[in-house]
């Protein structure tokens, strides 16, 4: 709290107790009142009102001037509530009145809100189990009716399971605390169950796949980076050039960390796109082009790599293929092997 802001707000008054001061002391002399008795009133007066508006700013500045500066530290601001102290003055009992009950009122808010995502989560997830069941049924058909036609239908059903895991996985991913588990994993493993269940597109489009260095254990949870690898995949298969196909994984190690690279010799990408990748909804000049993005694979990558503290890394450029690159800090516990 400035000295000068407090004084522009109270200049008005301060005007207007030196008027009647002034007022008080013409008064007094056209009485015949003694002008040192008019004088020793004056400064008297003076004096008073001087030393209120003192004490008024020394206790205003310090109220303030703490309420600000527990504020500056927090990361979370509406959290000034709970911290938040009455104060001796009107202004200050009013003030923590209206935050107290604006921050009630926020909490119930979010409870409520809170309360519907849960639910509409819940739902999202049983529609994804139910829906699992029918489509198996589909599977289980094509299997056993095996033609050109159906397997055009398997594809289909394969890119309609995926957006089904894509919305399963982003419905969890704000609440990912709840569901994974850290423990030991060997990334040639989870690469070879991706490959494994893209298996028959691979074959149909042609794309060979080139596994180097992989044999590396490192510590996240199997089921969300199996996710994750399979949408970068997917994503490769669903821009990969024509000639030469090639998908390739590989890990090296970096400094304290592991690094597992996908490569393809896929379209790529402009310099433009690669900076807005994994921002949300964004599909680029491919996507449009070939109108087969949604915007949101890359997207959940970035938000689920953030969420297991891991890192994740792109880099492209136009009829040069893109590699992504997904970074595991090492700790003490952690195994790299050659």
């Amino acid at each position: 709290m400035r000295l000068i802001d407090f004084i522009k707000e109270r200049i008005l008054f301060v005007v207007i107790s030196i008027g009647i001061l002034i007022f008080n002391s013409i008064l007094l002399t056209a009485l015949n009142v003694d002008l040192y008795a008019i004088i020793f009133i004056f400064i008297f007066n003076c004096i008073g009102i001087l030393i209120f508006h003192i004490y008024d700013y020394l206790n205003k500045k310090k109220y303030y001037d703490e309420l600000i500066s527990n504020l500056d530290v927090l990361d979370k601001k509406y959290l000034i509530s709970e911290i938040l102290e009455e104060g001796s003055f009107l202004d200050s009992k009013i003030l923590y009145y209206a935050i107290k009950e604006a921050a009630k009122s926020m909490n119930d808010e979010i409870a409520s809100l809170k309360i519907s995502n849960n639910e509409y989560r819940e739902y999202i997830e049983l529609w994804v189990h139910e829906i699992k069941t029918p489509i198996s049924s589909c599977k289980l058909l094509i299997e056993n009716n095996k033609s050109e036609l159906t397997k055009s239908i398997d594809e289909e059903i394969d890119k309609v399971e995926n957006y089904i895991e894509q919305v399963l996985f982003y419905t969890r991913s704000n609440a990912l605390e709840k569901d994974y588990i850290i423990k030991e994993l060997n990334l040639k493993n989870s690469v070879n169950k991706v490959i494994k269940r893209n298996a028959n597109i691979l074959i149909e489009r042609k794309i060979k796949i080139e596994t180097k260095d992989l044999d590396v254990t490192v510590y996240s949870d199997s089921k969300w980076i199996e996710f994750i690898i399979n949408q970068i995949v997917s994503n490769s298969i669903k821009y990969i050039g024509s000639n030469e196909c090639k998908i390739k994984f590989y890990t090296n190690k970096l400094g304290e960390n592991i690094v597992l690279h996908i490569e393809d010799t896929g379209i790529g990408m402009n310099e433009s796109d690669v900076s807005k990748a994994f921002e949300k909804g964004y599909t680029g000049e491919n996507g449009r082009k070939f109108g087969k993005s949604t915007g949101i694979g890359l997207y959940l990558c970035k938000k689920l790599v953030m969420k297991l503290g891991l890192g994740i890394n792109l880099t492209s450029e136009q009829n040069g293929g893109t590699k992504v690159s997904i970074t595991f800090p090492i700790n003490r516990m952690m195994i790299f092997e050659n």
